[in-house]
């Protein structure tokens, strides 16, 4: 069965086994990474007004969105209803708010994040396996809050467009150029041709983040909360600072880390 609207017809999908839901599923689970599986209204909205293309719209019989359903649609997404009784076997979340889609994952490359940093906060951050989904997207939102050029994640890092990742961010992934799997090695290679001084995070660090001045271009690179940065990574940084704590605490959780430095270099750049 069709449903007429103002841009084209709507689809009703009754059967779990669909295979247009299966292959959404797949996507949610990441065992597709060629598209982002994005979940509710607000998310579903960002995605469609960072103009990244979005290709299936579904939504559950009970969706009442009118005006974002219209706006869906109207960028060229292919619209499916979904039974309520079927719409939670392809929710990520205990408590959906009727409505995923599916859409392109964004292009980013070291070239879009070269070409940001002259024009806003001129810090590139290079995260070391981060493990945790939400606390990337918690990173990723903080980021773009400060202005940051962009963000590079090494490999056996967690995906930054899983479902955890893109609700953490709140949309901010969408908009922030993040590029997967770069060795510290080509990181360090990039640093070098854009003129960023490499400043890595290290407990043990000469020199205390608000000492540092962040007006130069620098390459701030955070490494796991489970292993941190190794030996070499840290002989070959051209600075090394630390965030001074009270004892016996001797680290932070690092989206809160990133938060702390990321806006006092926002701070200094006005």
């Amino acid at each position: 069965m069709v449903k007429s609207t103002l841009m084209q017809t709507i689809e009703t999908i009754s059967s779990r086994e669909n295979q247009r839901l299966v292959a959404l599923r797949k996507v949610r689970d990441g065992k597709d990474r060629t598209r982002v599986f994005i979940e509710g209204r607000r998310l579903v909205a960002d995605v469609v007004r960072s103009g990244i293309r979005v290709g299936e719209c579904f939504f559950s019989d009970g969706f009442s969105d009118g005006d974002l359903l219209d706006m869906v649609s109207r960028s060229g997404a292919r619209m499916a209803e979904v039974p309520g009784r079927v719409f939670p076997s392809i929710a990520d979340t205990n408590g959906p708010q009727g409505i995923v889609a599916l859409a392109e994952r964004p292009n980013w490359n070291l070239d879009s994040i070269a070409s940001r940093i002259i024009t806003g906060l001129p810090v590139v951050i290079w995260l070391k396996e981060p493990n945790n989904p939400a606390n990337l997207g918690a990173i990723l939102r903080t980021a773009e809050a400060s202005g940051a050029a962009g963000v590079l994640i090494s490999p056996g890092g967690a995906d930054a467009f899983s479902p955890k990742a893109v609700r953490g961010s709140m949309g901010s992934v969408f908009r922030l150029p993040v590029v997967a799997n770069v060795e510290f090695a080509l990181a360090q290679t990039f640093a070098r041709q854009a003129g960023l001084i490499t400043t890595a995070v290290d407990i043990a660090g000469e020199m205390e983040y608000t000492d540092v001045d962040w007006t130069k271009p620098r390459l701030l690179t955070l490494g796991s909360e489970a292993h941190g940065l190794s030996h070499e990574e840290l002989e070959a940084a051209q600075e090394r600072i630390v965030i001074p704590m009270n004892p016996p605490v001797e680290s932070l959780n690092l989206a809160m880390a990133a938060g702390i430095i990321l806006f006092e270099a926002r701070r200094q750049n006005g």
